[in-house]
């Protein structure tokens, strides 16, 4: 990052896109050094999440299909579906553990890069595993945000079909704008979460205290990240459609056909999670400069030293952004 910062709170939804695949390019060797490690399993992980996901639930409903509901075979079914459910357990705390590696390595990187620190494979993956503490924190919370807000949302849906019915037009209208604002509130807390997992890396706070802080921090330019995880999440959602229609589904096409695509889908979502690490983090950057935050780097750079050995606390003066007059 080449920039100087008072240029970043200037980058609009193509600079910062523009800003991300620079750093990529400048520095591939580390970066592909990472994806080898980290993102290549993680992407592995997801594609065959998709197709063992299918091959489970096929052979559930086959069961069901063909067997009469005594109890030896009412066992066996609610046998797989144990089976199904502990696998999407695993497959849910594995996905975990690689994205906040991948994050902590990506988003130490970038900060490495940002101070001028010279940075190898080795040592980026010795302080992972510090780094990584810091981002469970944010994430349980995060969790617990996207629960409450689970549950409150979906009891204003359901007591509102309960007592309209859903059976005119009126009903129907409000019904779909009240998914509309829980499809907008989730969208955000997704945004302040990904913004707070930077902050979790870079700054001396975590937890709740860097989500609060990420609520703030993204004022100002929440429609430029509003517009890039929309982007991420549609280039997501295709690849994974595109796998499951023509790999997993689609069994008329030959076994190359299916080959081919799969690799191909793999080879866009590594690159993908990627690309979104990044611009997460090239984000965090923008909206300090937009806030006229002054990043010290001599600061942050001890402060990402102080990963290398036992973490002591840093005072937020000393590892923070001293602010600004605008």
């Amino acid at each position: 990052m080449d920039r100087e910062q008072q240029e970043l709170q200037f980058l609009g939804f193509f600079g910062i896109l523009k800003e991300s695949f620079k750093i990529i390019f400048s520095w591939r060797k580390i970066f592909s050094q990472l994806t080898l490690a980290l993102i290549l399993p993680l992407s592995f992980l997801i594609l065959a999440h998709i197709h063992v996901s299918q091959l489970f639930f096929f052979n559930i409903l086959n069961m069901e299909d063909r067997l009469d509901y005594s109890p030896q075979n009412s066992h066996k079914i609610s046998s797989e579906w144990a089976a199904f459910w502990l696998f999407k357990i695993a497959y849910f705390t594995v996905l975990l553990i690689l994205s906040l590696l991948s994050t902590s390595a990506v988003v130490y990187t970038i900060a490495c890069i940002y101070t001028s620190k010279q940075i190898t494979f080795k040592k980026i993956m010795s302080v992972v595993p510090r780094v990584w503490k810091r981002l469970m924190v944010t994430f349980l919370w995060s969790f617990a945000m996207v629960f409450v807000y689970n549950l409150i949302a979906a009891a204003v849906i359901i007591l509102w079909v309960v007592l309209n019915g859903g059976n005119n037009v009126f009903g129907i209208v409000v019904l779909v704008i009240l998914l509309i604002i829980y499809c907008v509130g989730l969208l955000y807390i997704t945004i302040v979460w990904h913004l707070a997992s930077v902050i979790s890396v870079l700054e001396e706070i975590y937890g709740i205290k860097a989500m609060i802080k990420s609520k703030n921090l993204i004022k100002g330019k929440l429609g430029v990240a509003v517009a890039l995880f929309i982007l991420l999440a549609c280039c997501f959602a295709g690849i994974q459609l595109l796998f499951e229609a023509l790999v997993v589904l689609d069994l008329s096409q030959g076994w190359g056909i299916r080959i081919g695509i799969g690799i191909l889908c793999f080879l866009l979502l590594f690159k993908l999670l990627l690309i979104g690490l990044v611009i997460q983090t090239v984000l965090y950057f923008v909206c300090k400069s937009y806030h006229h935050e002054n990043i010290d780097r001599p600061s942050l750079s001890e402060h990402l030293e102080a990963y290398l050995g036992d973490y002591t606390s840093l005072k937020a003066a000393n590892v923070q952004m001293e602010q600004l007059q605008a």
